[in-house]
C-alpha cells in the first residue's frame, strides 16, 4: 500500500439482506438489495456509483448490477480471487481506485446462495485442477479436510487442544446470541454440546465449521474528503494488504518450509508496515473464521501473540467482550452467516460507528482479515 492510501478513503455505507439457510430470491436480486441498502445508508444515489469490486467466485457481475441499480458510467471494476481470501481486497482495490482518481464512489459486494445451493467440490468435472491432484486423491476432498490436517499438525507441534477451539466457537456464538440478524441468534452453545458433536473431519467437529448461508452484503467507499459530508460517520481505511507467500499451496501449504506460517504472515508484514499503530492498539478484530483453527493461526500471523501461542491466547475469555481481543462481534462465519467473510467487513464498520449489537466500548481501531490458508487480504479500519 502506498503511503498516499493511508486514511485517504472511508467506508460510508453498509447494507445486507437477511441471512437464512434458504432465501427465495436470486443471487442477483439479493446483491442489488444489499447494494441499494448500502447506498441508502451512505445517502448516495445509485447514479453516482462509478466503481465496483467483488470476488472471482461471485456469480453476479458488475454489468448486470450496474444496470439493475441504475449506476452511471463505470470507470473502474475488479474481481479478486481465492474465495474468502478476497473479502478485504475488494475494499482495498476500491480504496486505491478512489484515492488515485480512477473513481469517486465504489461499491464492493458479495451475494451467495450457499445454504440452498450445491457444494463446489461436488462438481466432479472440475475435481482435479493441478493443485488438487496433490490433495483430493488422498482424501482431502473438502476445505474442512484440508484445514483439519493443518489443525492436527498445529495441535501436535504446539499443544493446542479442542478446548482452545471451543473457546473460539463459543466467543462467536456468544456474540451471535446478541445479534438478531445472526442465524444462531438465541441458540446458545455449551461445552458439552461442542465436545459431543459429530465429527466433520477430525479434529474438527460440527461447531468448528462455518455455517452455509444464503444472503448478500455490500459497502460503499468514497474519498475521505467526501466522507465528511455523507449521512453516516466515516470509517477510514487506514491500511490494506494482500498476501500470497512464496511456494504457497492452498490450504495445506505442502511446499512451504513451515506449513503453519500461512498467508496471514505475508499480509501482516505489509499491513503493519503501512500503519500508524500495531497489534497492541487494536480494539476489536473481525478474524476470518470459516474454521475455528484459523483464529489461533491468524492471531499469530497478525502479531497478537508469539508463534505457537494462538491456542493459549484464547484462554481466560480473551476473545469475549472485555477480553484481550474481542473478535467477530456479530457472530462471524461460525454463527452469524458465512458469506465469504464480507459480514466481517460490515461488522467492523458497525463497531467503529458504535452501532454493533455487541459493542466494544470506545472502539476506535479494528482489524478485519480474509481467509487464512488461501491467498488473503486484510484491512485496518479506524474511526
Amino acid at each position: 500500500m502506498a503511503a498516499s492510501l493511508k486514511d485517504a478513503t472511508a467506508i460510508v455505507g453498509i447494507g445486507q439482506t437477511p441471512f437464512a439457510k434458504r432465501l427465495p430470491e436470486s443471487e442477483k436480486t439479493l446483491a442489488c438489495r444489499a447494494v441499494l441498502a448500502a447506498l441508502d445508508d451512505a445517502g448516495i444515489a445509485p447514479s453516482e456509483v462509478d466503481a465496483f469490486a467483488s470476488y472471482t467466485m461471485e456469480e453476479t457481475d458488475e454489468v448486470e448490477i450496474a444496470k439493475a441499480i441504475g449506476a452511471g458510467d463505470v470507470t473502474f471494476f475488479s474481481k479478486v480471487g481465492y474465495g474468502g481470501g478476497g473479502s478485504c481486497a475488494t475494499v482495498a482495490h476500491l480504496a486505491a481506485a478512489v484515492a488515485t482518481g480512477q473513481a469517486s464512489v465504489g461499491v464492493a459486494w458479495r451475494s451467495r446462495k450457499r445454504g440452498s445451493g450445491p457444494r463446489p467440490w461436488k462438481n466432479t468435472a472440475v475435481q482435479l485442477p493441478t493443485p488438487a491432484q496433490w490433495t483430493r486423491p488422498f482424501g482431502l476432498l473438502r476445505p474442512a479436510d484440508e484445514i483439519a490436517m493443518l489443525a492436527r499438525r498445529y495441535m501436535h507441534e504446539y499443544g493446542a487442544t479442542r478446548d482452545h477451539l471451543f473457546n473460539v466457537a463459543l466467543a462467536c456464538r456468544n456474540r451471535a446470541n446478541q445479534n438478531p440478524a445472526a442465524i444462531m441468534y438465541e441458540r446458545p452453545l455449551t461445552r458439552e454440546m461442542y465436545m459431543t458433536a459429530r465429527w466433520i473431519s477430525e479434529p474438527l467437529c460440527l461447531f468448528d465449521n462455518c455455517l452455509e448461508t444464503d444472503g448478500a452484503l455490500a459497502c460503499v467507499i468514497v474519498s475521505a474528503e467526501r466522507a465528511r459530508d455523507c449521512r453516516q460517520r466515516p470509517v477510514y481505511v487506514h491500511s490494506v494488504a494482500q498476501g500470497l507467500p512464496s511456494q504457497h499451496h492452498g490450504m495445506v501449504n505442502y511446499w512451504n518450509d513451515d506449513p503453519l506460517s500461512g498467508p496471514a504472515w505475508t499480509a501482516a508484514r505489509h499491513l503493519w508496515k503501512q500503519a500508524d499503530f500495531g497489534p497492541e492498539d487494536v480494539d476489536v478484530a473481525q478474524i476470518y473464521d470459516a474454521f475455528t483453527p484459523l483464529i489461533p493461526l491468524s492471531l499469530e500471523g497478525y502479531g497478537f501473540c508469539g508463534r505457537g501461542e494462538g491456542g493459549a491466547f484464547t484462554e481466560g475469555d480473551a476473545l469475549e467482550i472485555g477480553g484481550r481481543l474481542p473478535i467477530n462481534t456479530g457472530g462471524g462465519g461460525l454463527s452469524e452467516a458465512y458469506v465469504h467473510g464480507f459480514n466481517l467487513i460490515n461488522e467492523g464498520v458497525k463497531q467503529l460507528r458504535g452501532t454493533s449489537t455487541a459493542q466494544v466500548p470506545d472502539a476506535a481501531t479494528c482489524l478485519v482479515t480474509a481467509g487464512e490458508g488461501v491467498p488473503t487480504s486484510a484491512l485496518l479500519l479506524r474511526s
